[in-house]
């Protein structure tokens, strides 16, 4: 057992948690009329937590049910209906919970998201109680901190669901603070639920000292759900916040304001408090909230289906918040403020093993369209390649989360082609339903053989990073958490070549991806290492000219799991030590001194004691099946003699990426 998992055992003992993976999921799925197991990795049967379903495709009530209610209780954030009795939730489990038949949350063919929240210190809690009529009443909690959101619905008969929240006024009466209804478009007003912001403590929330309201009417009963608010208690350092509540003030321009959390937010929910008229609006990274394509909005308080947004109308993910790129009343009137909900991007914990965050598949005749493809992870990124022999030609296609891909069962999304310098083609048929587990094959895949090479965002090991261009020399923010090894750019919006910093080769000097040229002296990096918080870039357009839109692809090494390195050419065999124990699934190399292609090899199509198959990125041309230039090698890679010069020549430098 490692040192972490150590700390992460004890952690449980004590009933907290320290990473945002352990206590939070935006899980996608698609009914089946039967009994269906939702594997989520959150313990709700051990530390107790709200589930929150709504189908994506259909009419149909947001379900929210809690361990502290029972599975067989269920209540609608659309409606002010007490609690009803629905056997949504079979079970609660030790990694997610379970679905029962005949209801709403799991019908044949609908697809819907769920969203889970887990009790945890500094993150979630959820409390009930029997309202007593006296004003100023104290309710204990175990949020561990003060509470920034709470969300109080009756239990045993109709009300409202009041929306208590820290950055909305208090009244001027100093009585109680403002709040909202989480099942209304109104604005924030005095509804008479809790006491004024000053008490609220870590210890306990306290009901308005003036009347009772529809909170804590005597005999009553209610659940209270409470978020914290930049209560850190979670990382390896257990200093890191995940859930931030907190507003901003619209400008009424499409260049809106950017809220900065110190993260990467996964759901965001957003409410316009100043003005009557808006619904609230859920958003996930699971379902679109990306640096374009279709933002994809739930709406807390109607039962309508998902609605798609143009994300040019919506909000933007960057590494350290969210930014509003819209003009519209939804998320930025002039003068309204907003007030939000957003939880941290995970994974937080490294990975231990290469395939927790990296899958080949190869397939000699793609299944037909809609096939799930699993790969045990959610994809952030992927290459994806049809891979017929001599003499077909074929493009290498790059897509990513953060650029826009499919989260339903539909053929969309934009890509970027490693082996052109073409910009990025907004839509096409080339993603199709990624989701938690894998993805789905497109209608332009069936029949044909393909390979995926798919990766999924983890620190130390790999992260994906978007930002527009100012033309002035700057740094990028990111969040792989250590010194990247590796970074691969691309302007999406024009033309430009892939831009390539390698450590081996340094700040002063570039590799194109798109080309089997050498590295050569630039100053696109503006000859400054990256760190393991920023990346450096100079002027240029191609790296970040005004206006224009980029993705970066950073790596790194991360032990037991990914190598980036270099080697010197021998014309002889020799092995390539990664510090991997069961060998490399994946291997990039290029030769830097002089002319040489980006090779690439995968397990899936065949890294043996003979023949390798191979393709390049850099390159349309057909894979290559008959050499024998890698071989297999418990702590990494072997390069055999019979390997020509753009892999071994003798003295020439060469860099590579491999995973385990």
């Amino acid at each position: 057992m490692s040192v972490r998992d150590v700390v992460q055992a004890a952690a449980g003992a004590l009933g907290e948690s320290t990473y945002i993976e352990d206590v939070f999921s935006t899980y996608l799925y698609t009914g089946n009329s039967s009994t269906q197991t939702i594997t989520n990795g959150i313990d709700l049967a051990g530390e107790g937590g709200l589930v929150w379903i709504k189908s994506r495709s259909q009419t149909t009530w947001h379900r929210l049910v809690t361990t502290t209610l029972g599975n067989n209780n269920d209540l609608s954030s659309n409606s002010t209906a007490g609690l009803d009795s629905n056997n949504i939730v079979n079970s609660f489990n030790s990694n997610g919970f379970t679905l029962n038949t005949g209801n709403d949350t799991n019908i044949n063919t609908y697809t819907y998201a769920s969203w889970t929240f887990r009790k945890a210190e500094k993150f979630f809690d959820v409390v009930t109680y029997t309202g007593n009529g006296v004003a100023g009443r104290q309710i204990p909690h175990n949020l561990g901190s003060v509470p920034g959101c709470i969300i109080i619905k009756q239990t045993d008969s109709t009300g409202y669901w009041g929306v208590y929240h820290r950055s909305l006024p208090n009244d001027g009466n100093g009585v109680e603070s403002q709040s909202l209804l989480l099942n209304s478009t109104t604005n924030a007003g005095g509804f008479g639920m809790l006491d004024i912001h000053a008490n609220q403590t870590s210890e306990y929330f306290q009901t308005k000292r003036g009347t009772a309201g529809d909170w804590n009417t005597n005999g009553a009963t209610y659940v209270a759900y409470l978020f914290a608010h930049d209560a850190g208690g979670f990382g390896d350092d257990g200093n890191q916040n995940v859930i931030s509540c907190g507003s901003y003030t619209g400008n009424g321009i499409s260049t809106g304001p950017t809220v900065t959390l110190g993260y990467e937010p996964q759901w965001l929910l957003i409410k316009k408090s100043s003005v009557s008229g808006t619904s609230w609006t859920i958003l996930d990274n699971m379902r679109g909230l990306s640096y374009t394509g279709n933002l994809n909005e739930l709406l807390p308080n109607v039962s309508n289906a998902e609605n798609s947004l143009i994300q040019s109308s919506g909000v933007f993910p960057t590494a350290t918040g969210f930014s509003i790129n819209t003009s519209n009343g939804v998320f930025n009137e002039s003068s309204s403020t907003y007030i939000y909900i957003a939880i941290r991007r995970g994974p937080m914990k490294t990975p231990e093993s290469g395939t927790e965050v990296f899958s080949a598949n190869s397939y000699t005749s793609a299944p037909s369209s809609g096939t799930q493809v699993s790969t045990g992870f959610p994809v952030d990124m992927q290459i994806k390649r049809e891979n017929q022999p001599s003499p077909t030609t074929k493009d290498n296609y790059a897509v990513s989360r953060l650029t826009g891909v499919s989260s339903n069962t539909t053929n969309s999304g934009s890509y970027l082609l490693t082996n052109s310098t073409q910009a990025e083609t907004a839509t096409g048929a080339y993603t199709r339903y990624w989701n938690n587990t894998g993805f789905q094959t497109s209608s332009n895949d069936q029949g044909n053989p393909y390979v995926y090479w798919s990766f999924g965002r983890a620190p130390g090991f790999f992260d994906v990073v978007c930002y527009t261009g100012t033309g002035v020399a700057r740094t990028v923010s990111h969040n792989l958490g250590v010194v990247p090894e590796m970074m691969i750019v691309k302007c999406r919006n024009v033309g430009y070549s892939w831009t390539v910093y390698t450590q081996p080769t340094g700040n002063g000097n570039t590799i194109l991806l798109n080309g089997d040229g050498s590295a050569g002296g630039s100053n696109l990096w503006n000859y400054t290492s990256p760190t393991d918080s920023v990346f450096s870039v100079g002027s240029a357009a191609n790296i970040n000219g005004s206006g224009n839109t980029f993705v970066a692809y950073l790596f790194a090494t991360c032990p037991g799991v990914s190598k980036v390195g270099s080697y010197t050419g021998t014309a002889a065999t020799q092995q390539i030590n990664c510090g991997f124990t069961g060998g490399a699934r994946f291997v990039l190399i290029k030769r830097t001194d002089s002319t040489g292609d980006w090779y690439v090899w995968d397990s899936a199509r065949g890294i043996v004691a003979g023949n390798d198959p191979y393709l390049r990125l850099n390159s349309t041309a057909a894979e290559v099946t008959n050499t024998d230039y890698v071989d297999t090698y418990s702590a990494g890679f072997e390069i055999s003699s019979t390997a020509p010069a753009a892999i071994n020549a003798n003295g020439g430098t060469f860099i590579f990426l491999a995973i385990a």
